[in-house]
């Protein structure tokens, strides 16, 4: 099977389980449970720090990201779980190519949802913050949008490597979960400046302009916002390698 004919059939097995609809439509709802009492509380407090945009990098890091992890990991390892990948390896022997078709189904798709969701967040924030928080440019507001879309599509992609690599729904969600979320926290909460390199901290810094505080961190990175990108790519780089190598080396 050709790669373009590898990709179709993804794109299809993708659309026909009702776990996509519900991990689209989730990334946006939970987005909204924490960027809606977040604008809420700024109004309250009267609040004039933190924009419409920022609270976006909080809402994808703290919850719509397990969607996003959720989702990718479904993707791969759910074919383990019900043996269907023996039929698509059969179909794509090839390895890295069916590895490779996921991939360019799942990023795409994701970095769609990662726009619309921040596009909705700071349109519903902006109203409930009833005119306190920092005013947000026409630049932070694209970047926060662009930002996100690239944040879902990394983190999805890097899920859909450890995936592979672990062939189980639940300890690649698990383990997907500790390296994007819990991984950050821990070494945040100690103090470690190796927090601001972690896969979802990076990614976060992505979101705001260089030069202002990580909305997840709290401080401000020691690089730029584009670099934020850069990092969590390399992770996502190397979790995809990682798990070419695993389904190269063994068997279905």
């Amino acid at each position: 099977m050709t790669t373009t004919a590898a990709i179709r059939s993804e794109w299809t097995k993708f659309w026909s389980v009702r776990s996509t609809g519900w991990g689209l439509a989730g990334a946006v709802v939970l987005m909204l449970v924490v960027v809606v009492p977040s604008a809420t509380s700024l109004a309250y407090n009267r609040d004039t720090e933190e924009s419409a945009a920022g609270l976006v990098a909080g809402g994808t890091f703290f919850l719509a990201q397990c969607a996003v992890i959720a989702l990718a990991s479904l993707f791969i390892a759910g074919e383990y779980a019900t043996g269907s990948i023996r039929a698509t390896l059969q179909w794509v022997p090839v390895r890295h190519r069916m590895l490779a078709a996921k991939a360019s189904v799942l990023a795409p798709v994701l970095f769609v949802l990662g726009i619309v969701a921040a596009a909705v967040a700071i349109a519903v924030a902006t109203p409930l913050m009833d005119g306190y928080g920092r005013p947000a440019s026409a630049g932070e507001v694209i970047q926060a949008c662009a930002g996100n879309g690239a944040y879902f599509a990394l983190t999805g992609v890097l899920s859909l490597g450890i995936g592979t690599a672990l062939r189980s729904v639940a300890v690649s969600i698990t383990v997907s979960f500790l390296v994007m979320l819990m991984s950050a926290m821990v070494f945040g909460s100690l103090g470690l400046g190796v927090a601001d390199y972690m896969p979802g901290v990076a990614g976060a810094s992505a979101l705001v302009a260089s030069g202002q505080p990580n909305p997840v961190s709290g401080s401000v990175p020691p690089y730029p916002s584009w670099a934020g990108l850069l990092i969590l790519a390399a992770w996502t780089a190397a979790a995809l390698a990682v798990g070419h190598e695993v389904l190269r080396r063994r068997d279905a």
